[in-house]
């Protein structure tokens, strides 16, 4: 293991195919940083289990999302790369934890409380996610996690839970901090809100060009203004204002058009990592996924003893 470094984990949910919501708010922030720390990138399908409950879909959208992480040009040698059900460490922490914390504590998470009045089932797993969250991170000893400013309560709600655990039996998990990256917060989605796929407003990041098409050709717009912002908004996450500024000055009010620009800007963006994932095998992600669980393994269960032993029940 990379002793020397600082460690950070992050992950994402193989809840469906990802998007440019993804790619910008998590996978290009830890594309710049992770080789400068001691990382490990989880996929969180545990989480998943919320909203989806549709097994072919799960096991297909796990073996997609490693897919996805190598075509962004993740190196599988330089990142720890695992899967959290193939670690029951996690459940075994998350339910201690659970026990740690109160009912009232977990009803203030804005996540929670978003998803509910989106709709979303409130099911017991829904509303104890960020335990099971603090659990992932707690297990690895993780200094640093990287979110944007609107998951700052993820990390709070973390550290709050190991911190109860540390005052009940000594200081045993380490609290980490959050690394709030610069420049990345919520991702807008074609309806102007957060891009989730919850919300069905998302762009896909290795969708085909007839489906950039549609997604953009979808984006809601205000008539009134000489510039679609939510256009701009997606737009700025490709280009700078100075690229873009001559552009939208050339196609003032013809928010048609500047769509177009959008989907062929996107399309030479998403092109390359597109053709990089289609010649990404089965077997391949298979090989990581196996060599990712056993070093994940070798730190959590050290973690996870000491939790034990000190509880009572080693």
């Amino acid at each position: 293991m990379f002793t020397a470094k600082k460690r950070l984990l992050t992950g994402l949910q193989p809840s469906g195919a990802l998007h440019i919501g993804n790619y910008f708010g998590a996978l290009k922030p830890f594309l710049d940083i992770y080789e400068d720390f001691d990382s490990f990138l989880m996929i969180a399908d545990y989480h998943a289990l919320t909203t989806l409950r549709d097994p072919e879909l799960l096991r297909k959208n796990t073996i997609d999302i490693v897919r996805d992480y190598l075509a962004v040009g993740i190196d599988p040698e330089k990142v720890v790369v695992w899967r959290q059900s193939d670690n029951q460490d996690h459940t075994e922490l998350g339910w201690i934890l659970n026990c740690m914390v109160t009912v009232p504590f977990l009803m203030q998470a804005h996540s929670y409380k978003d998803k509910v009045a989106k709709g979303i089932e409130p099911n017991a797993g829904l509303f104890t996610y960020p335990i099971l969250q603090a659990a992932d991170i707690a297990l690895y000893n993780a200094d640093v996690v990287p979110v944007g400013e609107d998951q700052r309560q993820h990390l709070e709600y973390s550290r709050e839970a190991v911190g109860k655990f540390n005052r009940a039996y000594g200081e045993i998990l380490k609290p980490a901090a959050e690394m709030i990256l610069a420049g990345v917060g919520v991702v807008p989605g074609t309806d102007g809100q957060k891009m989730s796929k919850s919300y069905g407003n998302t762009i896909p990041l290795f969708g085909t060009t007839k489906e950039i098409e549609k997604a953009v050709m979808s984006i809601v717009t205000d008539s009134t203004g000489d510039r679609p912002e939510n256009v701009y908004a997606i737009h700025r996450l490709l280009k700078s204002a100075e690229e873009l500024e001559p552009i939208y000055e050339a196609n003032k009010g013809r928010y048609g058009d500047l769509k177009k620009i959008l989907v062929s800007d996107l399309e030479e963006f998403i092109a390359p990592m597109r053709e990089r994932r289609a010649s990404i095998t089965d077997d391949e992600v298979a090989e990581v996924l196996t060599a990712g669980v056993r070093k994940a393994k070798e730190v959590s269960s050290v973690t996870l003893d000491r939790v034990r032993k000190a509880i009572g029940i080693d």
